[in-house]
């Protein structure tokens, strides 16, 4: 049954994976299967097993983030089923489009990356000790900090969180918003 585990795990490895890109294949979002979608990842070895990845499919889509179809062919001697895949409006923000508009799996994979994970079984020391966050409790020091002295890290975090900003951003803007007309200066003052 999916749990508070193995549901943002299973999405953090199909982005990983590249999955949603690869059934997205040049915005034509056909149903293909586990096996077609390995073949269109660069990175799969001869080993990558197509059955255990419709495990982790037919997770996420009870979850909505893919579409299952069942194709059947039948023969005069037989019938076989094959179950093929698509993105649904959830799994399509999986997919960036463009450099410009990361997508929410950079999010995904930041917010599931071990120097925060580890930090969570710590949550419970934030309450009885509020001098030291569990980031910094498991990490050294705090989050911020940390991800300033390591570059990739850095610029994951500022990906994922582009990747959750850019396109609202593009949608309100793009939208015919004028809010900001007559706006002479604009000050952020938030972080």
């Amino acid at each position: 049954p999916p749990t508070s585990t193995n549901v943002p795990m299973s999405l953090t490895a199909i982005v990983r994976l590249k999955v949603p890109e690869a059934i997205w294949s040049n915005g034509s979002n056909t149903p293909v299967s586990a096996a077609e979608i390995l073949s269109r990842l660069p990175d799969a070895p001869p080993t990558a097993d197509a059955e255990n990845l419709q495990r982790l499919l037919r997770v996420l889509t009870s979850f909505g983030v893919f579409s299952e179809h069942l194709d059947t062919t039948s023969s005069s001697s037989s019938s076989t089923s094959e179950r093929r895949y698509c993105l649904t409006e959830v799994g399509q923000t999986l997919v960036s489009f463009d450099e410009s508009c990361p997508s929410h799996g950079a999010y995904v994979l930041q917010h599931h990356q071990e120097t925060l994970l580890k930090a969570w079984p710590f949550l419970h020391t934030a309450i009885l000790d509020a001098s030291t966050e569990p980031f910094a409790r498991v990490n050294g020091e705090p989050a911020y900090q940390y991800y300033g002295k390591n570059d990739e890290l850095n610029k994951n975090m500022q990906y994922a969180m582009s990747g959750v900003s850019v396109p609202y951003m593009k949608a309100l803007l793009g939208s015919g918003y004028d809010g900001f007309e007559g706006v002479k200066t604009l000050v952020d003052v938030g972080g």
